[in-house]
C-alpha cells in the first residue's frame, strides 16, 4: 500500500520557522517529482513548491519564494519543506503529493499566530 506520511506541522509565531517532512513508501520515489500543496480554510488547495525527481529543479509559488525551500533525499525516500519567516497567511493544512502516481498524503496542520 502506497503511503505518504507528513510530519513537522505545528503552531509557531510570525517570523518563526518550521520544517515539514514527508516519508514515502512502496512506490518508486526516486522517479517521481514531489510537491507540497496547502489548503487554508475556505480556500482552494494551492501548489507551494515542487522538486524534480533528481532534485535538480525546483519551483516555488511567488508567495513563498525566498522563504521556503524544498529538498529531497532519494536514499531515504523523503521530501522536506523548510519554512522560514512564516506569516499568518501561511496557516493551512500542508499536503505532500507524488506527481507520478497522483497520490496525496494525509496532511499536516501549520498554524502561524501570535
Amino acid at each position: 500500500q502506497v503511503q505518504l506520511v507528513e510530519s513537522g506541522g505545528g503552531s509557531v509565531q510570525p517570523g518563526g520557522s518550521l520544517r515539514l517532512s514527508c516519508a514515502a513508501s512502496v512506490f518508486t520515489f526516486s522517479r517521481s517529482a514531489m510537491s507540497w500543496y496547502r489548503q487554508a480554510p475556505e480556500k482552494e488547495r494551492e501548489l507551494v513548491a515542487q522538486v524534480s525527481s533528481g532534485g535538480g529543479n525546483t519551483y516555488y509559488a511567488d508567495s513563498v519564494k525566498g522563504r521556503f525551500t524544498i529538498s529531497r533525499d532519494n536514499a531515504k525516500n523523503t521530501v522536506s519543506l523548510q519554512m522560514n519567516r512564516l506569516k499568518s497567511e501561511d496557516t493551512a493544512v500542508y499536503y505532500c503529493y507524488s506527481v507520478a502516481i497522483r497520490y496525496w498524503g494525509q496532511g499536516t496542520q501549520v498554524t502561524v499566530s501570535s
